[in-house]
């Protein structure tokens, strides 16, 4: 009973990520203004080693937010289950849709008892300014700026010419990583994966 129960849970969690996922397309909070984004053309879809896989202790860290407030991965340790975020860079197309897209599905993060950070290797200024822009997100965005990159580094996911790749991390709240997505710099991951995979962590707590 209790097994049908857990599977309709999850075919209904997957259901809502489904269609916020479609929803978002064209939808005005998944949008920053036309022109005001920089468009590298296509890049090398991966540009980096990876270290970490499924199984390992997610490494600490400790980054700036945008009140300069610092915010530490442990923190949330016996507390939430973490979706890191990791972004290559502000302004660009991709990234202007991916965060505002999450916005929109807060509630299945809070269904799955998961806080969401967001981080990228812009500074504070920049981070600011462009989140501004694509409206107030939900969760907190965080500088890896300096020393550049130490954190993406630090999850194997550091580019050549100082970028992150776009990747997710679920991590659990004992600080394990359950699920690693190093993604196409060039697509936005799939909502309904990243959907499939905090169903799945909630079932197993």
């Amino acid at each position: 009973m209790h097994v049908a129960i857990r599977k309709m849970r999850g075919i209904v969690f997957v259901g809502i990520f489904l269609f916020l996922s479609v929803f978002c397309i064209g939808h005005p909070k998944c949008q920053v203004p036309a022109g005001s984004v920089y468009n590298p053309g296509d890049l090398k879809p991966t540009d980096s080693m990876q270290m970490l896989k499924v199984g390992d202790k997610a490494p600490d860290f400790t980054l700036r937010d945008l009140s300069g407030a610092k915010a530490t991965l442990s923190q949330f340790f016996g507390k939430k289950n973490v979706v890191l975020s990791f972004v290559p860079a502000a302004w660009t197309p991709v990234c202007s849709q991916q965060w505002p897209g999450y916005n929109i599905a807060q509630e299945i993060f809070d269904e799955a008892d998961a806080t969401l950070l967001g981080i990228t290797v812009d500074n504070i200024p920049t981070l600011y300014a462009w989140t501004r822009q694509m409206g107030n997100l939900w969760f907190p965005v965080l500088s890896d700026f300096w020393p550049h990159g130490a954190v993406a580094k630090s999850y194997g996911i550091l580019r050549s010419n100082g970028e992150s790749e776009r990747a997710l991390f679920v991590i659990d709240k004992q600080g394990v990583i359950r699920y690693i997505d190093v993604h196409d710099i060039n697509a936005m991951p799939r909502l309904e994966d990243l959907a499939q995979e905090l169903s799945r962590l909630k079932s197993s707590n």
